[in-house]
């Protein structure tokens, strides 16, 4: 009988893959998606054939490489339409995947991706359930009076844009910054704002040699 059950990869062979992946992180989160798959396979110190051999395309790789993310995000999204009360999950989702992309700003591009392929079947399909389950939540949040009426999902791929902007020199100063935009972002897309206190400023180093950022 033929043994048609999947076998494991060879110690070396997962060796090799983790160090693809690894590779493929750190590029992806410094510099995007258009990292050439040469320069990934020389980070990994592999062989071209070697990395095709583990990820036959490049959008095969990024589906690898952003897996926990888009699981991460998948998972933020079905808590906060738990949530019975649809405002403050609709709050949870901006707060939570506004660090969640601002800390790899690959995954941001992968999220919104556009690649061709079956192999980015998993990005594009979670990338849709996600933006569908939270269009259910904001008509949730309308309904109940506390998102504003004109809100629509595109606000929320611009969100995603803008926050993608942000750079700063430490991942933890890049997720504090996020954090504060997010607290911005959320005045904008409430009906009737409180004006509640936004999260903490951010200093960034450009501002130092001035003595601080205007208005301090």
């Amino acid at each position: 009988m033929t043994d048609d059950l999947p076998h494991p990869l060879r110690s070396d062979a997962q060796v090799n893959r983790e160090r693809i992946l690894e590779a493929a992180r750190a590029l992806f989160r410094a510099e995007g998606l258009n990292v050439p798959m040469r320069e990934i396979a020389r980070h990994a110190e592999v062989g071209p054939a070697t990395l095709y051999r583990h990820f036959a395309t490049k959008q095969a790789l990024v589906t690898a490489a952003f897996a926990d993310q888009l699981r991460a995000c998948r998972d933020i999204v079905d808590a906060a339409c738990a949530d019975p009360d649809p405002w403050r999950g609709f709050r949870t989702v901006v707060e939570k995947v506004c660090e969640l992309h601002a800390r790899d700003r690959g995954f941001t591009e992968a999220f919104m991706s556009t690649l061709p392929g079956a192999d980015v079947a998993a990005v594009t399909e979670s990338s849709a359930y996600q933006f569908k389950a939270v269009d259910a939540l904001a008509r949730r949040a309308k309904d109940a009076g506390r998102l504003r009426p004109d809100f629509t999902l595109d606000d929320l791929v611009l969100m995603l844009m803008a926050n993608k902007g942000i750079h700063a020199p430490s991942p933890t100063l890049q997720a504090n910054a996020s954090r504060r935009f997010a607290g911005f972002v959320i005045q904008a897309f409430e009906a009737c704002p409180h004006r509640t206190a936004l999260p903490p400023a951010v200093t960034f180093e450009r501002y130092e040699s001035l003595g601080g950022p205007p208005g301090r």
